[in-house]
C-alpha cells in the first residue's frame, strides 16, 4: 500500500504534463529528429516505471484524455472529429501502480533560482531548475560510428535518468499569496537538464504577479518571484520603464549592473541585447574566484548548459531574474565570437577547424548553443518550425512596439573573422549582404509599417550591434580600414534599405537600442549622404540610437582621462555622434511616455568586487515627433559630448543603502595570473 507521501507524489506525477514544460518543445516539437522524442521520455520515466505497457494501458502524452459528455456536446471529446483521444485513457482501467520511482523531495534543490520573461498581456513565461544535482546533464557525448543528426534521445548513448521530477507552480495577484490566478503541474527530466519552463495564462494586462514552484506533494519550494504582464495593444498606457543591458562576461567581473537596477526597482522590464554569456574560458577553477566552468571554450550541449548554469550563480543576476520579466535576444557569444550564418571567427566549415575544435561542426555547435539557450532562458519559441528564430515583437499598449532582432545568427552574411577584415571592407556595400536574411529583413520592415499603422507612439528596436556609421580609425581601425565591419558598417546595403523604408514611409519616432561594443554611444539616426543633416540641431534625423556599454566586458581600458581622449576623437570623426563614453561598465534605462523617451546612463566604477555603487553618466530626451535628441544636450557627468562642456562627476550612489558617497576602487576588472607557456623541448 502506498504511503501518504508516496501517494501524494504519485498523484502529482499522474496529473503532470510533459507538454506543460515548454522545454520539451525545444528546439522543435514538429520535427522529432531536431528535438526530444517526448513519447520515448514518457515511456522511459513514467510508463515503464509504473507498469504501463506491461499489461496496463499506455497513455500517449501527445493525445488528450477523453472528456466525456452527452453525444453532440461541443465540449465533449467523444464524437468530436477535431480531437484525437486515447480510448484507454481512463484511470479506472489501470491497476494500482507500484510505488513512485522518483527522488524524495529532500534530495531535490532549486539550483539556479527562478526567472520570468517574454510577457504578454494575458500570459508570461516562468522558469526554474529543480535537480538532484548541481552539475549538468551530459546528454551530448562524443559518438563513434553513425548516429542520427541532432539526435537528443539521451538513453541511446548514456544511462539516462528514469526518474522524473514533478513540479507544481502557482501565480498570485497579491504579495500575501492569497489570490491564486493560475497554477499547474509539469515534469522535468535529465533530457532537458532538469529545467522547467511553463506559461502562466489568464492574467490581467499590465499587472504585477508573484509566482513560486514546489516539488509535487511537498513543502520544498523555490524562492518567491515577481513578474509583470504587458498592457493590451490599445491600452493608453502612460509610462513604461526599461532597463537595458548587454555583454556580461562572468570571469571579467561581478554583475553589479543587474543588482543595481533590480534594487532601485524603478522600471517595468529588463531587456538584454545579447552576449548574456561568453563561450570563451578564463582562469582556473578552485584558484580564481570567477574562473569559467567548463575551463575552456564551449562546444558541446553539456558545455553550454554548464556555462549558462554558472552565470546563474551570480547573486545579482539571480536577484534581477527573480524580480523582473526579461525580454532577451542573443548576440554572437551565446554561440561563438563574430558568428554568422556559416561559422565564426574561431570555428569554420573546414577540416582543420573541425579537428582543432573537438570534432564539433559549425552546425552542431550552433544547435547545442541554441538548445541550451532555450532550456535556460525564460523565452518563448516564436516559431516551432524554426528553432533559430528569436526575432519577435512586443506591443506595449499604444505606447510603443518593442521589435527584437537577430542580426547575428539567423541568416547573416559573412562577417569580419579577423583574418579577412580587408575583404569585408571591400564588399561592405554589396547589395546582396544582409545582417538578417531576407525572411527576417522583410518581416522587420513590415513590423515598422504595422507599428505606425496601429498608431503606436514609438518604435523601440532591440538590436545587437551599433547601427550608426562609426569611423574608428582613431581607435582600432586605420585610415585604410576605418570601420568596424562586424557592425552595421559592414552591411551598408542592409542599413540603407532600413533607412530608406523609414524615410520613404515617413515612419518617425524610432529608437534604436544597441549593445556589443562595450562602450556608450548616443547618435541621431540619420541617412548620411542621402538626407540633409545638421549636427547642431539634429534636423534631418529619423530617430535616435542609444547604444550601451557592457555589464562587465572590457572597454577602452586605461584611465578615465585616456578613455575620454579617445571619446573626443570619436565624436570629432563622426558628425551624427552626440555623446560617447568608454571607461565605465554599466547599463541604461528608458522612461517612455507618449510625450518623450528619456534615457539615463549609469556607470559601474568597478566590477572587480561585488558592490552596489553606480554613478550617473548622462541623460537625454527625445520629444515625440522631433526624431532627434533634444538640444541643448545637458545632464552630462562623464564622457564627451559635442559642443558642450561640463565638469566630470565621480560621486556614486550605493544602491544597497541609497546613500551618495565617494567610491575610489583600485581596479575596474578582475585579473588573472598570466599563463607562461611551457617552452621545454619534448
Amino acid at each position: 500500500m502506498l504511503s501518504a507521501v508516496a501517494l501524494s507524489v504519485f498523484l502529482g506525477l499522474a496529473s503532470a504534463s510533459f507538454n506543460g514544460n515548454l522545454n520539451y518543445r525545444s528546439p522543435s516539437l514538429q520535427h522529432p529528429a531536431l528535438g526530444i522524442d517526448v513519447p520515448k521520455v514518457y515511456k522511459r520515466t513514467i510508463a515503464d516505471n509504473y507498469g504501463w505497457g506491461k499489461g496496463k494501458p499506455f497513455i500517449n502524452p501527445h493525445i488528450n484524455p477523453i472528456h466525456p459528455g452527452p453525444p453532440g456536446d461541443p465540449n465533449s471529446d467523444v464524437d468530436n472529429p477535431n480531437v484525437e483521444t486515447n480510448a484507454e485513457a481512463t484511470v479506472g482501467q489501470s491497476t494500482k501502480p507500484a510505488a513512485p520511482s522518483t527522488w524524495p523531495p529532500s534530495q531535490l534543490n532549486f539550483t539556479h533560482g527562478i526567472a520570468s520573461g517574454d510577457p504578454y498581456p494575458h500570459s508570461v513565461i516562468l522558469w526554474t531548475r529543480v535537480s538532484p544535482m548541481l552539475s549538468n546533464d551530459r546528454s551530448n557525448v562524443t559518438l563513434s560510428g553513425t548516429a542520427p543528426l541532432y539526435n537528443h534521445n539521451t538513453a541511446e548513448y548514456i544511462a539516462a535518468s528514469r526518474n522524473p521530477v514533478c513540479v507544481e507552480w502557482k501565480v498570485w495577484s497579491d504579495s500575501a499569496l492569497k489570490n491564486v490566478e493560475d497554477m499547474g503541474t509539469a515534469y522535468t527530466t535529465s533530457d532537458i537538464d532538469f529545467t522547467v519552463k511553463v506559461e502562466a495564462n489568464g492574467l490581467n494586462p499590465f499587472t504585477t504577479y508573484w509566482y513560486q514552484f514546489n516539488v509535487c506533494g511537498s513543502n520544498n519550494k523555490s524562492p518567491l518571484g515577481r513578474t509583470r504582464t504587458t498592457p493590451l495593444p490599445n491600452d493608453k498606457t502612460a509610462n513604461v520603464g526599461l532597463a537595458v543591458f548587454s555583454c556580461s562576461n562572468y570571469p571579467q567581473g561581478y554583475f553589479n549592473a543587474y543588482g543595481n537596477a533590480a534594487r532601485k526597482d524603478n522600471v517595468d522590464y529588463f531587456v538584454h541585447l545579447g552576449d548574456y554569456i561568453y563561450e570563451t574560458g578564463a582562469g582556473v577553477l578552485g584558484r580564481d574566484p570567477r574562473a569559467t566552468n567548463p575551463a575552456g571554450a564551449t562546444f558541446s550541449l553539456y558545455d553550454y548548459r554548464t556555462r549558462l548554469a554558472q552565470y546563474r550563480t551570480d547573486l545579482d543576476l539571480l536577484l534581477a531574474h527573480q524580480n523582473f520579466a526579461w525580454i532577451t535576444t542573443w548576440d554572437d557569444h551565446e554561440v561563438s565570437n563574430n558568428g554568422y550564418r556559416d561559422g565564426s571567427s574561431a570555428v569554420n566549415n573546414t577540416e582543420s577547424s573541425f579537428i582543432r575544435d573537438g570534432m564539433v561542426s559549425v552546425d552542431a555547435r550552433k544547435a547545442n548553443a541554441v538548445r541550451a539557450y532555450f532550456e535556460y532562458m525564460p523565452i518563448r519559441q516564436v516559431d516551432m518550425d524554426d528553432n533559430l528564430r528569436i526575432w519577435r515583437t512586443f506591443s506595449i499598449g499604444s505606447l510603443f512596439d518593442l521589435i527584437m532582432l537577430d542580426t547575428r545568427n539567423y541568416d547573416r552574411s559573412i562577417t569580419d573573422l579577423s583574418w579577412n577584415t580587408k575583404y569585408i571592407h571591400e564588399i561592405a556595400d554589396d547589395s546582396s549582404r544582409s545582417l538578417m536574411g531576407s525572411h527576417q529583413e522583410n518581416w522587420f520592415y513590415r513590423q515598422l509599417s504595422r507599428s505606425k499603422a496601429r498608431g503606436a507612439a514609438w518604435r523601440i528596436i532591440g538590436n545587437q550591434i551599433v547601427f550608426s556609421r562609426v569611423n574608428i580609425s582613431s581607435w582600432f581601425g586605420s585610415p585604410e580600414l576605418p570601420y568596424n565591419v562586424d557592425q552595421w558598417d559592414g552591411y551598408m546595403a542592409n542599413r540603407n534599405r532600413t533607412l530608406q523604408h523609414l524615410y520613404e514611409n515617413d515612419i518617425g519616432n524610432n529608437i534604436m537600442l544597441s549593445g556589443d561594443s562595450h562602450a556608450n554611444w548616443v547618435s541621431d539616426l540619420v541617412w548620411l549622404d542621402e538626407q540633409e543633416y545638421d549636427p547642431a540641431t539634429g534636423a534631418g534625423s529619423i530617430g535616435v540610437e542609444f547604444a550601451g556599454t557592457a555589464v562587465t566586458s572590457g572597454g577602452f581600458g586605461g584611465t578615465i582621462a585616456t578613455a575620454n581622449r579617445q571619446s573626443s576623437t570619436l565624436v570629432r570623426d563622426n558628425r551624427e555622434l552626440q555623446w560617447q563614453e568608454g571607461y565605465y561598465r554599466g547599463y541604461y534605462q528608458l522612461a517612455i511616455s507618449q510625450a518623450t523617451v528619456k534615457a539615463e546612463y549609469f556607470g559601474i566604477p568597478s566590477v572587480a568586487t561585488r558592490n552596489g555603487n553606480e554613478l550617473s553618466l548622462a541623460n537625454f530626451t527625445v520629444a515625440n515627433g522631433a526624431n532627434r535628441l533634444s538640444r541643448p544636450i545637458t545632464g552630462m557627468q562623464n564622457g564627451v559630448t559635442r559642443n558642450a562642456t561640463f565638469t566630470p562627476n565621480n560621486i556614486t550612489r550605493n544602491t544597497n543603502t541609497g546613500r551618495y558617497e565617494f567610491f575610489a576602487p583600485n581596479q575596474m576588472f578582475l585579473t588573472y595570473p598570466r599563463v607562461v607557456a611551457n617552452t621545454t623541448a619534448a
